[in-house]
């Protein structure tokens, strides 16, 4: 193992450090959320297109051993599809042990992986949970998986992936009446859940402003039950996180993406299951990384490339703005 070798940081133009990678390993999905794709689903993107786990691999030494990024998230799609996700785990890991590596999924196959997972270096694990009410998930997932992943969420537990963030996408009608049930279940399972804005990034076009359920709004409806007391993080984050101050165990985040934008402090860099490297979730363009790999270039090139993407990353998204444009990708295809 050989660790963070270089004082060098991908530094942006605005002074911001990425050192948190996503990388999504499929698009594709066994659900259909509403708030992410289409019910018809989308054109998969065929095998070969996809980034090999050898090639994912060389892309994670090249961010970790020369610009010292400490957490790798693996997402989807869901990541849990693509076959043998534990031997990427166990390859990213071998990397170097102590990074932070987690994953993002919906829980289905979490009984069946879970173990494999933590074994692997996995440390631990946010499962997408949208509401607590069966016939709500089959609405909002278009999938009838609610007992499924709810055993997931134990099978994470039981492997030890811990803590285990639950993330919500809070939409107006939907499940916003929830907010406080997702609350207490943290204090009684020591979750900690993350309520997100709902952003416009779903494959139905359906988002508008009403649907967003502003962060403030729902801190308010749970101190009205449970007092919270804010946390500080020693890195940035997306989330603003608090514990309950009555100290139970758990706590929640809002990750206020359309009503309150963390941009100024963003610290996150994405690559694309076909091994495009987006600055950020609603960049309009991308950097082709896997032709350049395949062409036989050197990684000291490669290093070239990330490091220039990253300096002309953008300073922020403009939703809410004048002149906000949509991205082609939705959600599943970016990765989360």
């Amino acid at each position: 193992m050989i660790g963070y070798m270089g004082g060098r940081r991908l530094l942006d133009s605005y002074g911001r450090v990425a050192d948190d990678l996503r990388i999504s390993i499929t698009d594709r999905c066994n659900f259909r959320c509403i708030y992410c794709m289409p019910a018809e689903g989308l054109k998969w993107l065929a095998r070969d297109d996809l980034l090999r786990f050898e090639e994912i691999t060389r892309l994670a030494r090249i961010f970790v051993q020369r610009y010292g990024v400490r957490t790798i998230r693996i997402t989807g799609g869901e990541p849990l599809v693509r076959i043998k996700v534990e031997e990427l785990v166990g390859m990213i890991n071998a990397i170097d042990p102590t990074l932070d590596i987690t994953m993002t999924t919906n829980g289905v196959l979490l009984r069946d992986k879970a173990q494999k997972l933590a074994e692997a270096g996995l440390k631990r694990i946010n499962i997408s949970l949208d509401t607590l009410h069966a016939d709500r998930f089959h609405e909002i997932a278009r999938a009838d998986m609610f007992a499924r992943t709810m055993d997931g969420i134990e099978a994470a537990r039981e492997a030890g992936l811990w803590p285990i963030k639950l993330n919500m996408v809070v939409m107006q009608g939907h499940n916003d009446d929830e907010v406080v049930d997702f609350a207490r279940l943290a204090r009684e399972k020591g979750y900690e859940v993350r309520f997100i804005e709902f952003m416009p990034l779903d494959g139905d076009n359906i988002w508008t402003n009403e649907q967003v359920v502003p962060s403030r709004r729902i801190q308010e409806q749970i101190e009205d039950l449970f007092p919270l007391e804010p946390v500080k993080d020693t890195r940035p984050g997306p989330a603003t996180r608090f514990k309950f101050a009555d100290g139970r165990p758990g706590g929640v985040g809002f990750i206020s993406s359309v009503s309150q934008a963390f941009c100024t402090t963003c610290n996150r860099v994405r690559l694309t299951a076909e091994g495009g490297l987006r600055t950020c979730l609603f960049s309009l363009n991308e950097t082709p990384l896997r032709d350049l790999m395949r062409s036989g270039v050197s990684d000291e090139r490669i290093g070239s490339v990330i490091e220039t993407a990253i300096w002309h990353k953008e300073e922020g998204h403009l939703i809410n703005k004048p002149g906000f444009i949509k991205p082609a990708k939705n959600m599943s295809q970016i990765g989360g």
